[in-house]
């Protein structure tokens, strides 16, 4: 005030300049100012009826108020105003500055004419009438307070308004704080939103003054921050000594005594006011929700709502909240919630400035605003649907309010919201589909009939077309009573109905069915037998899916026991089809004489006996006998659907998906050592499953027993298996892995007996260290040590004798094997000792600088495969005394390739021909049960597994071909040849995998 008063004191020390708002342009006049500089702008105030907020924005003056600034000069003597604008500008100004009417919400001009009963404000003869934009606004207001119906007339609540000399929004504050218990606290506030804020923060002083205020700030809501502030003021205003000492506390406290004079007095009215209108104060102190439910009344459009969505996120200029009819809003830096920045808040004010700033800011909650705006709410309802457990049809409904969602999606009842609607989505749900919790004898008959209907469609590969579900709508449509659409509901109309009509609810076959049904039931079987179990089949039409086709229930201990022609053959329902697609991939000149090709399958299928031999193999058999033609394995090209190839679902006992797939050998590889294991496992009662067995004391070891398992009688093939330290007795599967797993573990069995010798024996290979050092390019002298003692054991102790099947024989067995330990130990060690020094020479040839590189490669990769690292153990016993033939028959042929390159390409090319359908056809069968004798072989094939004899065979004629083919001089045991073998191997291609 002291600056202030200092323009009226003129001094000769000093020139005055004074800053003066528009405000003070026209009310103030000073003495003794010669010049005025006109900038030719002001802060207009201005209310946008697009964006509902006041505006204050820097507009060019009018004609009038320019003169009105330059008239406040020369009041003594002549002045000068110094415009900074041109002429033509201040020409083409308009002359008035536009009234206040046209500048501000109607909505409290409207409220006053429609109580003064002065008519409609639209037709009211102003001399300057608003434009129809700010009459639409203002009505619009008064709806959302609900101070007006939708005919425009005053509500209730709007003859209370208009009884109150306030701004519209600030009285609905205040009829909203009696039902919220809260018209104390509302009233304080109200009575400060309708006054200038009494906090000043001089821009010199401006921290000392946030420090002040901060004793009456709130960290969720400025209206609080205003109830803190007029307790304060309250309390020093009854225990004041003195006006000035007031004055000066506030002034202290950077607080305007004059505005916090008026406060008071305005709140005094409005108390007056309020009693007038019966309104009670409460006598409890309010708390938060309430008081700012009663605020949120008159600021429903004053809402903002924070997004974490990255698209939300403001662009420059804008502000960081969504606020009402989709402007962007912040809040303005002095609130005490600007860097808290809730998710959703409230303002009493909104202003322009270039920005668009919340000033008085609160933290709200949405269902707050719901409630306070449910006249004003846009609801809309999305993805209606049945619902099973609560036997309704329930929807999502999304809440917004002037375009800011509220609730995004809030599960709700929707039958009284679009019973039509939902009285249909129940039929369908719950009768036709089936999704209705109930045990009455129409539903069970009703699914039973359908499940019927679907899986013969599954079957026949028809989906769709059978089972007609709008049949079955237009039948429960022409029976349920039009205003049904609940469980509840339901269940009371059905004990009516039933009372009269028992079977009013029963489908009946005709009802579902679209046309005649036209599959064969044997067709299709329910079951297929593997090894006399009865195995349960499933049916699905799905093109794509993993289980399209028919899937077989196979239990683990069945896995082996399956013949893979009888999973070729599929079911008698899907073999037409799969034999027509083989008969089309075959070439032309061979398809030809078959034609019409569905004649030939029903010819075939009339002899043909299934699963005896595999689907091409017999049907190739058919086609030499009908036409003369020969049809290789390879002439299959076409690739079947997968639907056309029998899945296998194999299980554990408890019915549990163990594996699952198309390829049998795949799941053999993958399980068939579980199955051999569980086969006898499962048996009742079975005398041949024992463990840890170290002597034979288990009696006689039939080569075959029958056992039951799971109330079926099986055929199993007693064991013993070695576990290393002892051996257990299983039943297995298979009569040739039984055979050669009773083998080895006799073998451990003779190798306790005779402890003291293998003791001995252990003790004699410990000495050969001449024979370790060549073995060190394999392995250590232990690992060298205990493979000639596996070898020899296996050897000596068996070697090709009979399996012993009691105690007796293994008796004599056992005095037979022993005096053979040395004679084996001598020849084997004399053996290894040749073939590790021949594998030293060629290692070292192979090693040299290579000017052969085809021919080397291919040797180097031989002799990998020829001599592995466990090739004691693994190489069997006949073949083992080939190696150093084979071995010095690489060295020949490295001796003579510098003069028969050419020939040696040739030779050589011929045996990889040969030599890579032996890998492909060998990778196939990995894992195979191998004939009687034949070790495991990981050789050519990279892989562990045994293989069948013949394939076996096969591998070490390879070996003999090179020999005729690079060392001639060596001589082979056979005749060998490529044509030999192409033709052997012609043959072994026919023959089935596993």
């Amino acid at each position: 005030m002291a600056e202030q008063d200092a323009i009226f004191k003129p001094t000769n020390a000093l020139r005055r300049i004074v800053l003066a708002t528009n405000v003070a342009e026209t009310s103030l006049t000073v003495p003794g100012i010669r010049y005025v500089i006109d900038p030719g702008t002001a802060r207009v105030k201005r209310y946008s009826a697009r964006n509902k907020v006041e505006q204050l924005l820097i507009e060019k003056v009018s004609q009038a108020s320019a003169n009105q600034r330059a008239g406040r000069c020369g009041r003594v003597a002549d002045g000068v105003c110094i415009r900074l604008y041109d002429e033509a500008d201040f020409g083409n100004r308009p002359r008035f500055t536009d009234p206040e009417l046209l500048r501000s919400s109607l909505a409290g001009v409207i409220l006053r004419m429609k109580s003064l009963g002065l008519g409609d404000v639209v037709g009211f003869p102003f001399i300057d009438p608003p434009s129809s934009r700010l009459v639409t606004d203002g009505y619009q207001l008064l709806a959302e307070l609900h101070a007006l119906d939708e005919q425009g007339a005053l509500t209730k609540i709007g003859v209370k308004l208009a009884k109150l000399p306030l701004d519209p929004r600030i009285a609905r504050m205040l009829l909203a704080a009696e039902q919220q218990r809260c018209v104390r606290e509302v009233l304080i506030i109200a009575s400060a939103l309708s006054v200038q804020d009494p906090r000043d923060r001089p821009m010199e002083r401006a921290q000392a003054a946030d420090e002040k205020h901060k004793l009456f700030a709130d960290e969720r809501s400025d209206f609080m921050g205003w109830l803190k502030l007029w307790r304060w003021y309250e309390e020093q205003v009854q225990h004041k000594k003195t006006n000035r000492q007031l004055q000066s506390l506030l002034t202290d406290h950077f607080l305007s005594p004059r505005r916090m004079r008026e406060w008071r007095d305005i709140h005094g009215q409005l108390h007056a006011q309020m009693a007038e209108l019966g309104l009670k104060e409460n006598d409890k102190d309010a708390g938060y929700d309430a008081i700012h439910q009663a605020l949120l009344t008159g600021l429903l459009g004053n809402i903002g709502f924070k997004s974490d969505d990255a698209k939300a996120r403001p662009k420059p200029g804008e502000g960081n909240y969504q606020g009402a009819r989709g402007i962007k809003l912040s809040i303005h830096p002095g609130s005490a919630l600007a860097k808290k920045g809730p998710k959703w808040i409230m303002a009493a004010e909104l202003t322009d400035t270039g920005r668009l700033l919340a000033r008085t800011v609160a933290e709200v909650r949405p269902e707050w605003i719901e409630a306070a705006g449910r006249h004003l709410l846009t609801r809309m309802f999305i993805e209606p649907h049945w619902e099973q457990d609560g036997a309704r049809v329930v929807a999502f409904e999304r809440v917004s309010l002037y375009g800011i969602t509220l609730v995004p999606r809030r599960k709700i009842h929707y039958g009284p919201i679009d019973p039509v609607l939902s009285r249909e989505l129940f039929i369908r749900g719950a009768l036709v589909a089936g999704e209705y919790d109930t045990k009455a004898p129409w539903f069970a008959h009703n699914r039973a009939l359908i499940k019927e209907i679907e899986e013969l469609e599954h079957k026949a590969r028809k989906s769709g077309v059978w089972l007609d579900e709008e049949r079955i709508f237009r039948v429960f449509d022409a029976r349920i009573p039009a205003d049904l659409h609940n469980g509840a509901a339901f269940e009371q109309w059905r004990a009516e109905a039933e009372a009269a009509d028992p079977n009013i609810l029963f489908l009946r076959r005709e009802d579902i069915l679209g046309e005649g049904l036209g599959a064969d039931h044997t067709l299709f079987p329910e079951t297929m037998a593997v090894d006399g179990v009865a195995c349960k089949l499933k049916y699905r039409f799905e093109p794509g899916h993993p289980l399209d086709g028919v899937t077989l229930k196979l239990p683990l201990y069945l896995l082996n026991r399956i013949e893979a022609a009888q999973v070729d053959w599929l079911v008698p329902g899907l073999i037409r089809e799969k034999l027509t697609l083989l008969l089309k991939s075959l070439p032309k000149d061979k398809r030809r004489p078959l034609i019409p090709l569905p004649d030939t399958v029903t010819a075939f299928l009339s002899v043909a006996k299934p699963g005896q031999q595999t689907l091409t193999a017999a049907l190739a058999a058919y086609i030499r006998k009908k036409t003369g033609t020969d049809i290789h394995p390879d002439e299959w090209k076409g690739e079947l659907p997968a639907h056309l190839h029998m899945n296998l679902s194999v299980i554990d006992d408890s019915g549990q998906e163990l594996a699952s797939g198309r390829d049998l050998v795949a799941l053999r590889q993958q399980l068939g050592g579980a199955a051999r294991i569980t086969y006898g496992g499962g048996a009742e009662d079975s005398e041949f499953e024992r463990t840890g067995l170290v002597e034979w004391n288990f009696g006689d070891l039939p080569e075959q027993v029958k056992f039951r398992r799971g109330g079926r009688e099986l055929i199993g093939y007693p064991a013993l298996v070695d576990n290393g330290e002892s051996v257990d007795l299983r039943l297995l599967d298979a009569a040739d892995v039984a055979e050669i797993e009773t083998r080895r573990g006799v073998v451990r069995l003779l190798r306790t007996a005779l402890a003291a010798q293998f003791k001995q024996l252990d003790k004699d290979l410990s000495r050969e260290t001449a024979l370790a050092l060549k073995f060190r390019v394999f392995g250590s002298a232990e690992q060298l040590r205990a493979a000639l003692v596996d070898a020899i054991a296996t050897r000596a102790l068996l070697g090709d004798d009979d399996t012993p099947r009691d105690a007796k024989t293994f008796g004599k067995q056992k005095e037979r094997a022993k005096p053979r330990i040395a004679v084996v130990k001598q020849a084997l060690l004399r053996d290894v000792a040749e073939i590790l020094d021949l594998h030293a020479q060629v290692a070292a040839r192979l090693a040299a600088k290579p000017q052969f590189t085809a021919a080397m490669r291919d040797e180097t990769a031989h002799l990998a495969a020829l001599v592995p690292a466990d090739f004691i153990t693994h190489t069997p016993w006949t073949h083992l005394k080939d190696l150093p033939r084979y071995l010095r028959g690489i060295l020949k042929r490295l001796e003579k390739l510098p003069a028969s390159e050419q020939r040696d390409s040739r030779g050589m090319a011929g045996v990889l021909t040969l030599q890579n359908k032996y890998l492909a056809r060998r990778s196939q069968v990995k894992g195979a049960a191998p004939a009687r004798g034949t070790p495991p072989d990981a050789r050519l094939s990279g892989g562990l597994g045994a293989v069948p004899a013949a394939l076996d065979d096969f591998r070490w004629q390879l070996e003999e071909l090179r020999i005729s083919l690079f060392a001639q001089e060596l001589k082979t045991p056979y005749p060998v040849s490529v044509k030999r073998l192409d033709k052997l191997w012609d043959e072994l291609a026919r023959q089935p995998l596993a």
